[in-house]
């Protein structure tokens, strides 16, 4: 079974960076795709980044392009979401997920969380001064 373990978060100061991990473990990790995600209270959960098994595929939401880079190494079964110029708005729990996608990815998004079937355990990202 596919296991996510999430590090990384915290509190910062507007301005400022953070990096989240998110380790895959378990048959046929490597073959994901991995989407970062976050959801504040009584909000929906909304895509941040996603980033393709190969590394080549990358996709950012409007809100986050230009501050967060999403990486992936590739030996070490680990997706890295670098977060600068960090904003107030950003405060949220950062989920990453996994997903082979669907059948039919013609008009897939995939900053939605329908096909995503991992989950890792979630982090605390907090930017306030």
């Amino acid at each position: 079974q596919l296991q996510l373990v999430q590090s990384g978060g915290g509190l910062v100061q507007p301005g400022g960076s953070l990096r989240l991990s998110c380790a895959a473990s378990g048959p046929s990790s490597s073959v994901y795709d991995i989407g970062w995600f976050r959801q504040a209270p009584g909000k929906e959960r909304l895509g941040v980044s996603y980033i393709g098994k190969s590394g080549r595929m990358i996709k950012y939401a409007y809100s986050v392009m230009g501050r967060f880079t999403i990486t992936r190494d590739t030996g070490k079964n680990t997706v890295f979401l670098q977060m600068n110029s960090l904003k107030p708005e950003d405060t949220a729990v950062y989920y990453c997920a996994a997903t082979t996608g669907p059948s039919d990815d013609t008009g897939w998004d995939p900053l939605l969380p329908d096909e995503y079937v991992s989950w890792g355990q979630g982090t605390q990202v907090t930017v306030s001064s």
